[in-house]
């Protein structure tokens, strides 16, 4: 079997936003009647990206928030749910591939999970480069497709004008690579499979799975999902690939997850 090399997880600090928005059930505890209108509690919401190296190249799977995400955030308001301030200035992505030894130039290929704010946010960063920028078809046909400035979560700043390949179904990309359709966040929503000689598989789930608690089972969903059947299709995909293979799985924006892992630039899984 084919494998990559090395997978490198890169944290990029943590947006803050209100737990309803990642769980429709808040796992909180039972309280009394006098408490049954308070609020779930606002909760880090981390952003990370992954940095893949195979025998064929690198590549790199979402770029997380922008540096100017207040600005560039304000026509659509998302700056008001979603702040991304729990973040240092050696934690944006710039930064961390600058801590990684990694320029620009050498990144082969540029996978975006889906082209929401906090995961197509620096993707302008490669615009210049010879990278492959490369995103499920259905996802590029909605992102482009609309009129407007934004829609939800995608916003036209990041990533219009770009030149994107498109993918359909699941997709052997490099060796070891695998990039797996899992629709219902997103229309072309994807996760990727790893595949290490050491570390086993690995599954980055994207926003097909938030966290650990929306993984279950029984997986629950949050409140942005665009088709609730394709949902909970998607987790039980990967829950059948996780069977099979006995993978990692790495959740899209779990807070407690992120720091149990190995991540960069310190760790890394080979």
């Amino acid at each position: 079997m084919a494998t990559a090399n090395k997978v490198s997880v890169i944290p990029c600090g943590a947006m803050s936003a209100d737990l309803t928005w990642l769980l429709l059930k808040p796992g909180r505890s039972i309280t009394d009647r006098s408490h049954r209108n308070d609020p779930a509690p606002w909760v880090d919401v981390p952003t990370h990206c992954v940095l893949v190296e195979t025998d064929e190249g690198k590549l790199l799977w979402d770029t997380s928030c922008p540096r100017d995400w207040e600005e560039r955030w304000g026509p659509t308001g998302l700056q008001e749910f979603f702040p991304y301030d729990k973040v240092s200035d050696d934690e944006y992505l710039d930064s961390r591939l600058n801590q990684l030894g990694v320029g620009l130039d050498e990144i082969d290929y540029v996978v975006l999970s889906h082209l929401h704010f906090d995961h197509a946010g620096n993707v302008r960063m490669f615009e210049n480069t010879n990278a492959k920028l490369i995103c499920h078809e259905r996802e590029k046909e909605f992102a482009f497709g609309f009129d407007g400035l934004f829609t939800g979560a995608h916003l036209k700043t990041d990533y219009e004008g770009l030149a994107f390949q498109t993918v359909s179904g699941d997709t052997d990309l490099l060796p070891g690579v695998k990039l797996i359709e899992t629709p219902g966040h997103t229309v072309g929503c994807m996760s990727m499979q790893v595949d290490l000689p050491d570390s086993g598989t690995m599954i980055f789930t994207s926003d097909a799975v938030y966290m650990g608690e929306s993984y279950g089972p029984p997986a629950t969903p949050a409140a942005i999902v665009n088709n609730l059947e394709q949902f909970y299709a998607s987790v039980e995909k990967l829950r059948g690939i996780q069977e099979q293979t006995n993978a990692t799985m790495v959740f899209g924006h779990d807070a407690e997850q992120i720091h149990k892992l190995r991540v960069a630039p310190e760790g890394s899984y080979t």
